[in-house]
């Protein structure tokens, strides 16, 4: 039989930048995880994720040990990346921050595909414009 797990835990943490300090020493330390191991783990597996924030899925079992799936960056991370955008528009319906090109559009989706609940390319695509037009960015030809 597996080991019993205690717990889940999510964290978004900026590629291969885990360390002891908030939020990630004070969540793992408060469930017993060896803190420093798990900052290795990670920074291992996502040193060549780039500059983003990393969503990662912790699952804790009773003897303290633990494992843990990373994720794509957040949709808005990967259209912030594709034109160059710091953040979003404060007012997204009035004011326009940035255009998305269906080539981004469709890269962004492919890419997040199968972090999304959809069923294929096109219903990604769908997710994807929903979240540009959240910013403020416009979806162009």
């Amino acid at each position: 039989m597996g080991k019993k797990v205690i717990g889940e835990l999510k964290l978004q943490i900026p590629a291969g930048k885990a360390n002891p300090s908030p939020p990630v020493g004070p969540a793992l330390g408060q469930r017993g995880i060896n803190i420093m191991e798990f900052c290795k783990a990670f920074n291992e597996k996502t040193k060549d994720m780039g500059n983003f924030n990393i969503p990662v899925l912790i699952t804790v079992y009773q003897d303290k040990s633990f494992s843990f799936i990373t994720k794509k960056p957040p949709v808005t991370d990967l259209i912030k990346k594709a034109i160059n955008l710091t953040k979003g528009s404060d007012n997204p319906l009035k004011n326009k921050v940035g255009k998305l090109t269906q080539k981004q559009l469709q890269e962004i989706a492919e890419q997040k595909l199968e972090d999304l609940n959809a069923v294929d390319i096109d219903a990604a695509k769908k997710i994807v414009a929903g979240s540009a037009r959240s910013m403020g960015v416009e979806i162009i030809d």
